[in-house]
């Protein structure tokens, strides 16, 4: 297991520099695997570096794609996040974070039509908003199109596309169903577009 203090959602992709002993120790388990990957979980309170932390119980799967080994135990990393996951419980700290844990699959539920359709317009006026602010001009809509268009959950890929907080993204990420899904997207964009309302207020 790896806790970060980011809330990785699945088809997201995790770059990584690992130095830390103990984290060198679990990329070199990882790699004596046929499918290398390990569990990513948001750290709820305290840090990366050094343990101590306390983690959240649901992450997901993230798959090694790609390892530079530079010698001296320091990696490279290039992972995509894969399927969600629950852990079940929290082993030992030895050599490195381990628990037990299990794959979740979504509750039986679709999000309705028209809801995301609203979802995304509201993302595009966000997009046109945080360009207002910045200065610059975003293609907003061609942003979001191509985020719904996403083949395996174009709710994850909306959502890694809207600056949200960690506690929005692992609403996000915890969400049973995809209709509970959506309603936290929908949520999130609401928080952040009035955020951005306010800075331009002032």
């Amino acid at each position: 297991m790896f806790p970060l203090e980011v809330a990785m959602l699945p088809g997201e992709e995790l770059p990584l520099r690992i130095f830390e002993p103990r984290y060198v120790a679990l990329v070199s388990d990882c790699m004596a695997m046929t499918e290398p990957a390990f569990g990513v979980v948001l750290i709820s309170a305290g840090r990366e570096v050094g343990g101590g932390d306390q983690r959240c119980d649901v992450g997901a799967l993230a798959r090694i794609v790609d390892c530079q080994n530079f010698g001296v135990d320091r990696y490279r990393l290039r992972c995509v996040m894969a399927e969600r996951i629950r852990v079940l419980r929290w082993l030992d700290d030895d050599p490195y974070p381990r628990a037990e844990i299990e794959v979740w699959d979504d509750e039986p539920g679709t999000a309705d039509a028209s809801l995301l359709a609203d979802v995304q317009d509201r993302m595009v006026a966000l997009f046109d908003l945080i360009g207002e602010a910045r200065g610059v001009a975003f293609h907003s809509r061609d942003i979001v199109t191509a985020a719904a268009a996403d083949p395996i959950d174009p709710l994850y890929a909306l959502a890694a596309r809207v600056p949200m907080g960690q506690a929005d993204r692992y609403s996000v990420l915890c969400a049973p169903s995809a209709a509970a899904r959506l309603d936290a997207l929908s949520e999130a964009v609401d928080t952040v577009t009035a955020m951005v309302e306010f800075q331009l207020s002032e």
